[in-house]
């Protein structure tokens, strides 16, 4: 199963992930990152790559 994990050591809540994969990363009440999808296929995958990618703390990994 592939997964989004975000590092919350990490995460300083710039929130580009939920910008660009809102399918995939929202932002607690603290304005912090989360995961709030399960597996990862097709289009949630490559948004969830392209998001962890962009992030500027590298807070987010994709795992399978």
């Amino acid at each position: 199963m592939t997964r989004a994990v975000i590092d919350t050591s990490k995460c300083v809540g710039h929130g580009q992930c939920a910008m660009m994969a809102p399918d995939v990363f929202d932002l607690d009440a603290g304005g912090y990152a989360e995961t709030i999808a399960g597996e990862l296929t097709g289009d949630r995958r490559r948004d969830a790559e392209t998001a962890a990618m962009a992030c500027p703390e590298q807070a987010i990994r994709i795992e399978d």
